[in-house]
């Protein structure tokens, strides 16, 4: 099954939420913040919004912007254009 966002939207994979401290504490589930980085899987149909991003970028999204969405086992999230808040370059 693939999924293709429409209009402004942004198809996503979240980075995992880090599992230890830089000091090697173990994190618990309970205190894992979610993740803000992903990488851009596929782009909607706004013409503005393929020029600036491209499937592979990868990007820092709102806290508690766009939907998340299940499929084949794999957490993915749908963010719209505004919960974008820059790519990230290397």
């Amino acid at each position: 099954m693939k999924i293709k966002p429409l209009d402004d939207r942004i198809l996503l994979l979240p980075e995992p939420a880090e599992e230890k401290t830089s000091s090697g504490l173990i994190i618990p589930d309970t205190a894992k913040e979610k993740p803000r980085v992903g990488t851009v899987i596929a782009v909607g149909t706004d013409e503005d919004l393929k020029e600036k991003i491209k499937e592979g970028n990868k990007v820092l999204f709102a806290k508690y912007g766009g939907d998340e969405v299940e499929m084949d086992g794999q957490e993915y999230r749908i963010l719209q254009r505004s919960d974008i808040l820059g790519i990230i370059e290397d």
